[in-house]
């Protein structure tokens, strides 16, 4: 699977993990330089508090358009050091 912004890869990885219809990335397999960390939290019942991203390409930035559970709760547990995409962020098969 990519994760596709403004034309560019910023994810690829054969192994991610589908949970409620989101592929879940190998933190391994972001591509580095397109990535800020945000203050941004939400809380999930299920999996945990998770953290948010920038998504960064040339001089456009996407606020929160990435997520992660650097700890999730244990029925989430597949899930730990992935990232997630949405709002505009394309994830499409290789």
């Amino acid at each position: 699977m990519q994760a596709v912004w403004h034309g560019t890869v910023i994810a690829e990885s054969a192994e991610t993990v589908l949970v409620e219809g989101n592929h879940y990335f190998p933190r391994a397999s972001l591509v580095q330089e397109h990535f800020r960390p945000t203050e941004k939290t939400t809380l999930c019942p299920w999996k945990g508090t998770a953290t948010y991203f920038t998504v960064q390409v040339g001089g456009a930035a996407h606020p929160d358009a990435a997520w992660t559970y650097d700890q999730p709760k244990a029925a989430a547990a597949p899930i730990a050091g992935h990232v997630a995409f949405w709002r505009g962020v394309e994830v499409r098969p290789v």
